[in-house]
């Protein structure tokens, strides 16, 4: 058999006649003013967990608890809900000054034979991009933990600077999260979870079996599918057999996270799925702590040739990037290099090179913050096979939801949408756009 050589130009111009929906296409060089853009109003939900909605406090409670969707009362009502919640009321003990209701994000949804590709953008409440993350402090002995979110009680109480990151949140379901469909993400919001109501206290969580089981300190989302009661309690979680049992079903929301400090540098978002609690998927993220268990000291300090700097001070973390970056911001760190009261690192450090497996599923994300707006682009490979992903395909419509973490905060001091179906070759509340 006779076996021809292409030359490299031959290649080249074989290349030209390939149609472009056969190639991935880079999400920051779309045009996506061919991409039809949708609103979504995201609103402040305050403390209401999926056991408020089924109480007698909810008066949609009836509604609730035969199935039907939250947008049967309280469809284009966001506004309203979110400038409601988002004050002193029996949802929101612990009100921020000046945090706004709502966030107004336009979506833009695209694919190709590839991938699909995301657009949001939306303006932050502060003038400038939510960049930081918490801190290791040194207090002239030992290195502590220093910034919190703003519902942190520390921070409430001037104890501690707020620092917090930015982050962009989509879950996804295919049809196989009971509730997910008409309730979005409160399927996956309980009390007992961190700043909801009858949140247990660490000792408490330690000391039980089941958190025990899954090797966990804390309560975080979690679907009423992996407890045993009707309730869906914190503290009523199934063996671990059963929670197997259901992810090999599908019973799990996929969850992909765009974060400002943690995964931007990387050109990233990370993936995860909530089940029994909000996991990370198989593999390394791009992230890692900066502590070093054993020595307590930070693995990494500034690269003062290049960011001018061994360390920050608290003045300075909204002047430059504080991200630290092995090889390009960051070196290793060095106990002997003068420390002073006050310095700042990073409490964690960002690799690319370090993501693998299906965790590094998502890389082709980018942020930029320009007059007081993110605009945020983000690929997602179609039919991935992963046992913890949920796979998008042509042809199919899937169950949606989004998120925003805007002005230093993180867990339930966010923003979120009801729920909405996007369809790739087909109908759906957002049609993805194929692209030619």
């Amino acid at each position: 058999m006779k076996i021809t050589k292409l030359t490299p130009a031959a290649i080249a111009l074989a290349a030209l006649f390939v149609s472009p929906a056969a190639q991935a296409a880079d999400p920051e060089k779309i045009d996506w003013k061919s991409v039809p853009s949708q609103k979504v109003t995201l609103f402040y939900p305050g403390q209401s967990t999926a056991q408020w909605l089924r109480s007698s406090d909810h008066p949609g409670a009836q509604i609730v608890n035969t199935g039907g969707a939250c947008v049967a009362c309280h469809k284009g009502q966001e506004e309203k809900l979110g400038n409601k919640l988002v004050k002193a009321n029996k949802l929101e003990p612990a009100p921020v000054d000046g945090k706004n209701g709502t966030v107004p994000v336009n979506v833009q949804i695209a694919y190709d034979n590839e991938n699909a590709y995301f657009r949001f953008q939306w303006k932050t409440r502060n003038n400038f991009p939510g960049e930081a993350y918490p801190f290791y402090r040194f207090d002239g002995k030992e290195w502590k933990a220093y910034g919190n979110q703003r519902l942190n009680g520390a921070v409430r109480k001037g104890e501690q600077p707020p620092v917090y990151e930015d982050r962009f949140s989509i879950m996804i379901d295919d049809g196989k999260v009971p509730g997910f469909a008409s309730q979005g993400c409160w399927v996956s919001c309980h009390n007992g979870q961190r700043d909801a109501p009858n949140q247990p206290t660490a000792k408490e969580v330690a000391a039980h079996p089941f958190f025990q089981a899954i090797k966990r300190a804390d309560v975080r989302k979690y679907l009423p599918a992996t407890r045993t009661d009707e309730a869906a309690s914190w503290d009523k979680g199934r063996s671990l057999e059963e929670i197997a049992k259901l992810k090999a079903d599908g019973v799990f929301m996929d969850l992909i996270q765009w974060r400002a400090h943690r995964s931007n540098v990387a050109g990233m978002s990370d993936d995860g799925y909530v089940l029994e609690w909000r996991n990370f998927d198989a593999g390394k993220n791009m992230f890692a702590s900066n502590m070093d268990p054993k020595t307590k000291q930070p693995r990494y300090m500034y690269d003062a040739a290049k960011t001018g700097r061994k360390a920050f001070v608290l003045e300075d973390i909204r002047k430059a990037q504080t991200v630290m970056v092995p090889g390009q911001t960051a070196v290793p760190f060095d106990p002997n290099a003068g420390w002073k009261e006050g310095d700042l690192v990073s409490q964690y450090y960002v690799s690319r090179a370090n993501a693998e497996g299906s965790a590094a599923d998502n890389k082709q994300s980018k942020g930029v913050w320009k007059d007081g707006m993110w605009t945020v682009v983000s690929a997602r490979p179609l039919n991935l096979k992963n046992s913890d992903d949920k796979a998008l395909s042509e042809g199919k419509v899937y169950n949606i939801g989004f998120a925003v973490h805007d002005d230093n905060m993180t867990g339930r001091g966010h923003h979120i949408s009801f729920p909405l179906t996007v369809g790739f070759g087909a109908k759906a509340d957002i049609s993805a756009t194929k692209l030619k």
